[in-house]
Order: C-alpha cells, then sequence, then structure tokens
C-alpha cells in the first residue's frame, strides 16, 4: 500500500512538473495576432495570413466587416493588432484618434469598382454620364453598402454622383452594412444590380460583371493598413509579409491592384 500512495506521489510530482515546464509555458504564452479588416479582404487575407502563420509559428485570427464597424469597434477599446481599412477615411479616424502607429501605416492595394448583375443576367448596359441605370433597375433595386458609413458605399455614391445619376437612385438603394452582403443580395436575385468590387465580383461565381467604372469617376481605392498602439510585437512581421514582395503574387491572384508607384 505504502509503496502504491509513493509511486502516485512520485507520478503526480512528474505531472505537476511537467506542467511547469517551459515548454509548458511557452505554449500557454504562443502569440496570437488579431486582424481587424474590410469584408472585401476575406479570401486574400485568409490565404496570406495562412502562409505567414506557417513559416511564424504565431497564430493568426482574422475579423471581417464593414471598415466602418471595425474602426468604431477599435475606438471603443477592441484589442486589434491591425487594422487594413477598405478606404483611407476610416484609417485617418483612427488616426486621428490617436490610436494607430502612424509610422506603420502604409497603402497595401487597389481595387476597382464595378457594376454587377446576377450571372444569368442578360442585361447589357455602358457606363457613361447619364447612363441608364434606373431604367435598367426597373422595379428593383441597387444593392451596394450604405454610403453614409461603408467604404463601398462612398465610393458609388461618388462615382454615381459624378456620372450625373446619384438622383435618380439614392432612394432606390439597398444599404447593405458590408460589400460582401451587398454582393450576396445580388447573386440570390434579390435585386437586378449592385456596385461592389471587382474583387469580390471574382470570388463568386454566381455574379458578374456588367461593366467597369471610369476610375476618374471616385476617388481611388486604396486599402491602407496599420498597426495599433497596443499590438503584440509580432505584428511588425506580419505588416511587412503582407506589405511586401512575398505576398505580391497572391494579392495578383485575387484581383487586388498593385499600387503606382
Amino acid at each position: 500500500m505504502k509503496r502504491f500512495q509513493l509511486s502516485m506521489l512520485l507520478m503526480l510530482t512528474s505531472v505537476l512538473a511537467l506542467a511547469g515546464s517551459p515548454a509548458s509555458a511557452a505554449n500557454a504564452k504562443q502569440p496570437e495576432l488579431l486582424v481587424f479588416a474590410a469584408a472585401s479582404l476575406t479570401n486574400v487575407l485568409g490565404e496570406l495570413s495562412t502562409s505567414w502563420q506557417a513559416s511564424s509559428g504565431v497564430k493568426v485570427r482574422l475579423s471581417f466587416a464593414a471598415s466602418s464597424v471595425q474602426a468604431r469597434q477599435i475606438e471603443a477599446g477592441g484589442n486589434a493588432d491591425v487594422f487594413v481599412s477598405a478606404d483611407q477615411e476610416w484609417m485617418d479616424y483612427l488616426q486621428s484618434r490617436d490610436l494607430i502607429d502612424r509610422t506603420s501605416r502604409r497603402n497595401l492595394v487597389g481595387n476597382r469598382l464595378v457594376l454587377i448583375a446576377p450571372a444569368d443576367s442578360k442585361l447589357e448596359l455602358k457606363i457613361a454620364p447619364g447612363f441608364a441605370l434606373a431604367a435598367a433597375l426597373g422595379a428593383g433595386r441597387l444593392a451596394t453598402g450604405d454610403p453614409d458609413t461603408v467604404p463601398v458605399g462612398r465610393y458609388a455614391r461618388s462615382a454615381l454622383t459624378s456620372l450625373g445619376v446619384w438622383d435618380e437612385v439614392a432612394d432606390r438603394l439597398v444599404r447593405a452594412d458590408n460589400v460582401r452582403s451587398a454582393m450576396t443580395f445580388v447573386a440570390r436575385g434579390e435585386v437586378p444590380l449592385g456596385i461592389v468590387y471587382a474583387t469580390d465580383a471574382q470570388a463568386d461565381s454566381k455574379v458578374r460583371v456588367v461593366d467597369i467604372f471610369p476610375e476618374n469617376t471616385h476617388a481611388p481605392i486604396t486599402y491602407p493598413a496599420a498597426t495599433l498602439k497596443s499590438a503584440r510585437p509580432e505584428v511588425t512581421a506580419y505588416l511587412a509579409f503582407i506589405s511586401g514582395p512575398d505576398a505580391a503574387d497572391i494579392w495578383k491572384k485575387f484581383g487586388f491592384l498593385e499600387l503606382k508607384k
């Protein structure tokens, strides 16, 4: 009996020692980054983060939503390490509140704005000043991001205003909470047309591009990224990777544009 008790004591001691070993402590403290990013980056950042995680050993958690939602979450105390916005305004919003490390801020890639329809739609429409967008909608509505908050909606409003057709469709919008939601309305055939980014249209076979908006009808679509003031040290290497040459082919694969230098 005493021998059994002694064996159990030794086993318990070994288990406790192992639990307190450096290896176990390292596992308990394994670094993990939290990335807040625009919904339009869902596919590409998923692949980029998986690639970086495999080489670095640092886990990456991704949270996607409209840039407006992400920025306000950060302002409210969200403990993200990186923020990647779909426009400059929401990054400016955080910078003006001293919530990002402004020395880390950089523009990653560009995008284009497109008019989409369900894949089986036969509609043909050429984007030009005064084009017949309202007539093309028929009794339907136009899906895009909420122009008051969501970047794609802001770009859409700017483009349609520049082309002289905004007033004709302003009260016929489906104001989605992010660009992927807007595309879903079109993909399901719930609306005849939508305005999204070219990369989103590329990602969903249930929609097709009707036409591309001229670049001079809206501000350049660029994706700024920055680390947060409270970010973990590992974030520097992560941001360097997604903005560096090793990531270029992955960005291109998903349809994003290299920025002009």
